[in-house]
């Protein structure tokens, strides 16, 4: 089955052709960075209009380099949400016209699910598996009993890892995206701010990194009322070593309370290499799934990859209508 995918959730432009959820035959991402990086941040207006410009050069390149004609697509799939509205419907717009123009079946997808399903492009996951989900709008642990049987085991009750990352670069006078930068230069330098580890209750897997933002915010507001000198680097070794302990230290404790084969690291922030490498040297008797860098931001391979198997269990929508911006939910697993 080859599946044209469509992701324009937030300042990517992406099509992509999948073979079968696994062989990517075209791959084009169009992003945004240098556009938003004077304002800090993406600025959704600015985002949506873009999409709206570069969209259907994008559409032609992706058949272009697949190799593939019209006929030979046999699905539509779009990332449906969560994302950016405005962004969203340029996107879903943009699949739903190509679909009922060329007579093709169309799907809708979870942006996060798609995430997940990075990781199935170069690797096979094996059930039941552990999923920690980190990107700019979201930090979820999930339960995944078998393809699109996926539970929530704990989500972030404020702020999502990447957007502290990108609030703390701010604040330290760093470029956007502060993520790839702060880990960086958390090489350079060591723990040495003793910020805070949001724990929270007792065995809980949610999360919370607005404490760890506003630590970082407040000694550097001090520091610059006494005319003191922030050690940049040490400050970004010391927020990262705050994440990255309550990051891993959550995802072992949901492995010692289910039986899983697998973890997966997924989401934008899965690129971190800090990440990568604590996570395979604390987690050891489990296989560490993570995706290539070129999957883990925002791409539509990753979309035609999960649309291949939600396709086989829910199939297309009718009449090309998907229903809206609604998008799964998952359901609340509480374990002891």
């Amino acid at each position: 089955m080859n599946i044209l995918a469509v992701e324009s959730s937030c300042d990517e432009t992406s099509v992509a052709i999948v073979k079968d959820g696994k062989e990517v035959l075209s791959h084009i991402v169009l992003s945004q960075i240098d556009i938003h990086k004077v304002f800090g941040g993406v600025v959704p207006e600015i985002a949506s209009r873009n999409h709206v410009i570069h969209m259907t050069r994008v559409f032609d390149q992706a058949i272009k380099d697949s190799k593939l004609s019209i006929d030979e697509i046999d699905l539509v799939a779009v990332t449906q949400g969560p994302g950016l509205i405005g962004s969203l419907l340029v996107g879903i717009n943009a699949a739903t016209a190509f679909a009922f123009a060329n007579g093709k079946k169309i799907i809708g997808v979870n942006h996060l699910i798609g995430h997940i399903y990075a990781a199935n492009i170069e690797h096979t996951i094996e059930f039941p598996a552990i999923a920690l989900l980190v990107s700019g709008g979201h930090t979820e642990l999930l339960y995944l009993k078998d393809h699109m049987d996926f539970k929530m085991l704990g989500t972030t009750l404020d702020d999502a890892v990447g957007e502290a990352y990108d609030k703390v670069a701010r604040t330290l006078g760093l470029d956007y995206p502060g993520g790839p930068i702060i880990d960086k230069l958390s090489l350079l330098g060591k723990d040495t701010y003793n910020l805070p580890r949001a724990y929270l209750e007792k065995d809980s897997l949610n999360f919370s990194f607005s404490g760890l933002k506003s630590s970082v915010i407040n000694i550097v507001h001090n520091a610059n009322q006494k005319n003191e000198e922030i050690r940049v680097n040490d400050m970004c070794a010391s927020f990262q070593a705050s994440v990255l302990d309550v990051l891993v230290d959550k995802t072992k404790l949901a492995c010692q309370k289910l039986d899983v084969k697998q973890v997966i690291i997924a989401g934008g922030v899965a690129a971190n290499k800090g990440l990568r490498a604590r996570i395979k040297e604390e987690i050891k008797d489990k296989e560490i799934l993570i995706p290539d860098m070129k999957y883990c931001t925002d791409n539509a391979a990753m979309i035609g990859a999960a649309a291949y198997y939600q396709y086989q269990k829910q199939g297309a929508h009718p009449n090309y209508l998907l229903g809206g911006l609604s998008t799964i939910a998952f359901e609340t697993m509480e374990i002891k």
